[in-house]
């Protein structure tokens, strides 16, 4: 116990010192949470964007339907399905779509669109939509009016109010025709999205395409998004073969080998972080040595133990490292949840390039609590482990040769 007692004093006979070292590792572990919640943040961020856009996390079609995305795949409306889909326990909302393309037509211009029949309030729970209008009101169950995305508007010409004729085929070879008045107008974040989007009432995309209570896919909403692979797999087994569970990964590969892709990227950026870490600590660590050189070799030369000695010297950087780890921690908890709810933004050019991809150029952090536990451990195993220099040190100390001057 004595020991223990005369670490801490020592310690504060050289204040600046000891500062100095707490302060080294309080901004590795500051930098390395930092750094951890905000890759996380990034790529959450991300996630939640391109499925809260359009795809959600989870899509039920019928079997084979993604590999040939036609109406003639499309499935019947079904209560018994919706009742096993919402029967799992993570599953918070479904919402029916029927999906196809039609050509949009005002005046002498056109252009090939999305026609993305939806249950305007079952669809507000999944993809907010509403949320998305910049101009004229949402949809109503049984409104006859459509909106359009603002890049589309823009390319033909158009303002809420106006008239748009659609012309596609339908289910099962049918014609496809109508006028359907321009009720408001959504911006969605991705631009290819913005640029094709006509989104209906669900009854008067089955009446355009003469499919009645025919639908192209269920959209789920989760509860918790973690396990996605585990949710997809009991819902394919409730279902049967009749119908593909589909995630946005299996959706969206190119976002999720973008993902991937960065994320290694940050691997190397954190290791050079923790080797920049480890060389702070460990010059901190040589100024003192340098600095009780004399005063070590005092001690041994008295008659003091070098075991003993080295024990108090590995108290003495565990005191060090772990009031650092805390205060790291302890300041890096409000800036983490500053930076969550008022996250980085990037304006400019920069933020153009971000838009091409399909998201918002904005960095919030991630407020998972593993970040500062793991982050902080990570720092506190790296000073541990180089608080063996000053151990090493006092074994092959020569107490002659450490007292002169």
């Amino acid at each position: 116990m004595w020991i223990v007692q005369l670490a801490w004093k020592n310690l504060w006979r050289n204040a600046n010192r000891t500062m100095i070292t707490m302060a080294a590792i309080f901004f590795a572990v500051l930098l390395s949470i930092l750094m951890s919640s905000l890759k996380t943040g990034i790529f959450d961020n991300l996630i939640k964007d391109m499925v809260g856009y359009y795809s959600g996390y989870i899509q039920v079609h019928q079997a084979g339907y993604w590999d040939e995305q036609l109406l003639d795949n499309c499935f019947e409306e079904d209560p018994e399905i919706q009742r096993k889909i919402r029967s799992h326990s993570q599953v918070k909302d479904i919402s029916p779509r029927l999906e196809s393309f039609a050509l949009a037509s005002t005046g002498e211009l056109s252009k090939g669109c999305l026609v993305l029949g939806i249950n305007p309030v079952q669809e507000q729970s999944i993809t907010h939509l509403q949320e998305k209008i910049v101009k004229g009101r949402y949809l109503g169950s049984n409104d006859r009016g459509i909106l359009v995305s603002e890049g589309l508007l823009k390319r033909l010409k158009n303002h809420v109010g106006d008239t748009l004729v659609l012309f596609g085929q339908g289910y099962h070879g049918s014609t496809a025709a109508g006028k359907y008045p321009i009720q408001g107008v959504i911006k969605l974040g991705s631009p290819e999205l913005n640029d094709k989007t006509i989104v209906m009432p669900l009854a008067l995309a089955q009446d355009l395409y003469s499919a009645p209570q025919m639908i192209t896919s269920y959209v789920l909403s989760l509860q918790d998004t973690d396990d996605l692979m585990a949710i997809q797999s009991s819902l394919q087994q409730n279902l049967g073969k009749s119908y593909e569970v589909m995630t946005w990964e299996e959706m969206m590969p190119d976002i999720k080998q973008h993902i991937e892709t960065d994320s290694a990227n940050m691997k190397y950026v954190q290791a050079f972080l923790y080797l920049l870490i480890s060389f702070g600590i460990f010059g901190t660590l040589l100024i003192m040595m340098a600095e009780r050189r004399y005063e070590l070799g005092m001690l041994v030369a008295i008659g003091m133990k070098k075991s003993k000695l080295s024990i108090l010297l590995l108290f003495e950087s565990l005191f060090t490292v772990i009031v650092g780890c805390i205060l790291g921690i302890l300041a890096s908890i409000p800036l983490v949840f500053y930076l969550h709810k008022f996250p980085i933004r990037i304006y400019g050019e920069g933020a153009k390039a971000y838009e091409r991809f399909g998201f918002d150029a904005v960095f919030p952090t991630s407020t998972d609590y593993h970040h500062f536990i793991n982050q902080g451990i990570v720092v506190l195993m790296i000073g541990l482990i180089l608080s063996m220099y000053p151990v090493i040190k006092v074994i092959r100390l020569n107490p002659v040769e450490s007292m002169k001057k």
